[in-house]
């Protein structure tokens, strides 16, 4: 019986210690990185950096596979069924995990059912601007003519739903003014019609359009957050309109139930590498700003940033087309 006891005894702190042994010995084979959106973006840039970083860190590949479709869905939905067991990681802009509910009826996936936290990535902040034709230097000489002249000026966008668009919606929302919306499959042609002056202002990206506003091309209003790349350009709140300070932000998530140890040890790896100065400089002069925290305090983030997309996507009465 003695015999027996000790042989019991050791199975059980094996069985206990199984679990231990099996998440140390995390990664043994290559991690993919799931990103819903094409190559060249931000979401990309960062997903990049994030899986050399990691690679390096845990001798391992982390893999990026772009799988750009429907407003970041195609992609999500893909991470979303994948196994949770610590070998696909998605990272993603705001509409995968925190709009997409708001807009969709019939989405596939569900975001806070589907997905867990692991780190809140980097802020991408968005800048008001004009072509120089336009007779705006500030946002409320914008927001003036589109309340004096309703759907005189044209804005171009990712498409309906993206934060290049609701950021304007929020702005018209707030102010009464209004403008014509044309959506666009691929930024690229937006930003040679808004430069040919076909287009009257857009509310971009800092490192697609810097070049343009350093040369003169473009005209810079206001910035959603404060960067280092424009310092002489207010913010958007500091511009008098507060509820319009919509930004883009990529961040890091993986199917729900992959084990808690291999997310905190993500989060904590990815909180460390961005905050190497030398990455945070060479993020910032790309226009992406740094955030950091646990995995349960992003959860929380998520959950606010959702909660304020439905409600005010539901306030504006806008529906994607599904």
């Amino acid at each position: 019986m003695h015999g027996f006891s000790l042989l019991t005894a050791a199975l059980g702190l094996a069985l206990l210690a199984a679990p231990v042994v099996a998440q140390d010995s995390w990664p043994s084979k290559p991690v993919r990185i799931i990103v819903p959106s094409a190559p060249g973006g931000g979401t990309d840039i960062y997903s990049r950096s994030i899986a050399v970083a990691l690679s390096d860190v845990f001798k391992q590949q982390f893999v990026v596979e772009n799988r750009p479709g429907g407003n970041a869905i195609l992609g999500a939905e893909i991470a979303a069924k994948a196994a949770p067991d610590g070998y696909t990681l998605l990272i993603s802009a705001s509409p995968a995990l925190v709009i997409n509910p708001a807009m969709f009826t019939n989405l596939r996936y569900n975001p806070e059912r589907d997905f867990a936290p692991v780190a809140p990535g980097v802020v991408s902040p968005l800048i008001y601007v004009v072509h120089p034709s336009i007779p705006a230097r500030t946002l409320a000489e914008l927001v003036a003519i589109g309340k004096r002249d309703p759907g005189k000026l044209t804005y171009g966008s990712a498409g309906q739903g993206s934060t290049t668009n609701l950021g304007v919606r929020l702005l018209e929302d707030a102010t009464g003014a209004r403008y014509t919306h044309i959506p666009y499959k691929g930024l690229g042609q937006a930003y040679q019609n808004l430069l040919s002056g076909d287009l009257s202002f857009m509310y971009s990206d800092i490192p697609t359009v810097l070049a343009h506003i350093r040369s003169g091309k473009l005209i810079a209003l206001a910035v959603s957050d404060p960067t280092t790349l424009l310092p002489g350009v207010p913010t958007v709140t500091d511009a008098g309109f507060p509820a319009s300070a919509v930004h883009a932000s990529f961040m890091v998530a993986a199917p729900m139930g992959t084990p808690a140890a291999i997310i905190n040890r993500l989060n904590s790896e990815i909180n460390r590498y961005m905050r190497i100065p030398a990455v945070t400089d060479r993020l910032e002069s790309q226009g992406l700003v740094p955030r950091y925290g646990t995995a349960e305090e992003f959860g929380v983030m998520l959950k606010k940033e959702r909660d304020m997309w439905v409600a005010a996507v539901k306030r504006m009465g806008i529906k994607a087309e599904e």
